[in-house]
């Protein structure tokens, strides 16, 4: 992969304001196969670009290498999405994991005891990534899948990664993405979302009250690393009209234990 920085790798023009995220050309290479592979692929240059937070003319070039390595496939248009390189790589990273088998296991028992949806998400660049999803008995399910990429201040796992960080990190970000609103009830004013972590940080959980999804109500626990960096949390999905708001709260206990359960396990 190309390794050279150029003068327009230096400008911040093309990338929307994401020039700290840019990086090196392995930080570039990375973002730019994560943004290709995420789920809806194939992916145009400009919107993998956008999403990577790198100039297109470097993008394409770094792109075309990725496709050349089999890392990603070009679908002849002009779009792209995952090649049989990084098909091959999740499946052997996933197939027997022992860190997916403990996730999925311990979620499992979380699931079984307050009988609704459970997920365990990780921050994956500007967004929540869900690793795992066990669904609850209910017929009526949210919108979630694994692999699927959220928002960070409207979600409840989100919550819990944005307050693992500091005011200079926060206003980075949001100064990158702002707050679009997903529902009526999203938080989009930072001394808002301020106040908001605040209570995360104090409280140890995080509440998603129908700022993602309208009808659906989420509290999530932070996951740690081992160094005590928050990576990302497990969450409780309940839909409004099934489930209490108090309810909801009374599992707390509950999630903090299986989120304590997972720390450290993934680095």
């Amino acid at each position: 992969m190309p390794g050279i920085e150029t003068s327009e790798d230096s400008q911040t023009g093309d990338r929307g304001g994401r020039s700290s995220l840019a990086g090196n050309a392995t930080d570039k290479a990375l973002n730019l196969l994560e943004a290709a592979s995420a789920p809806g692929y194939p992916h145009r240059l400009g919107d993998i670009a956008q999403a990577a937070g790198v100039p297109k003319a470097s993008a394409h070039r770094i792109l075309q290498n990725l496709v050349t390595t089999g890392f990603l496939a070009s679908d002849g248009s002009g779009g792209y999405g995952p090649g049989p390189r990084i098909r091959a790589l999740a499946a052997r990273i996933t197939q027997g994991c022992e860190e997916d088998q403990v996730m999925r296991a311990e979620l499992e028992v979380l699931g079984r005891r307050i009988g609704h949806t459970v997920h365990m998400g990780v921050r994956t660049g500007d967004a929540v990534t869900l690793l795992v999803k066990v669904a609850g008995p209910n017929p009526v399910q949210d919108s979630t899948r694994v692999g699927m990429q959220l928002s960070l201040h409207t979600t409840a796992i989100g919550k819990c990664v944005l307050a693992g960080l500091d005011d200079e990190q926060l206003t980075a970000l949001v100064g990158r993405l702002g707050l679009p609103p997903r529902t009526e009830n999203s938080l989009t004013d930072l001394a808002e979302l301020r106040a908001e972590l605040d209570r995360v940080r104090e409280q140890g959980f995080a509440l998603d009250d129908e700022e993602n999804e309208l009808g659906v109500r989420c509290l999530a626990v932070p996951v740690r690393d081992v160094k005590g960096a928050v990576i990302g949390a497990v969450n409780v999905s309940t839909i409004t009209f099934l489930e209490s708001r108090e309810t909801l709260l009374s599992w707390v206990g509950l999630v903090r234990t299986t989120a304590d359960a997972l720390h450290g396990l993934l680095g």
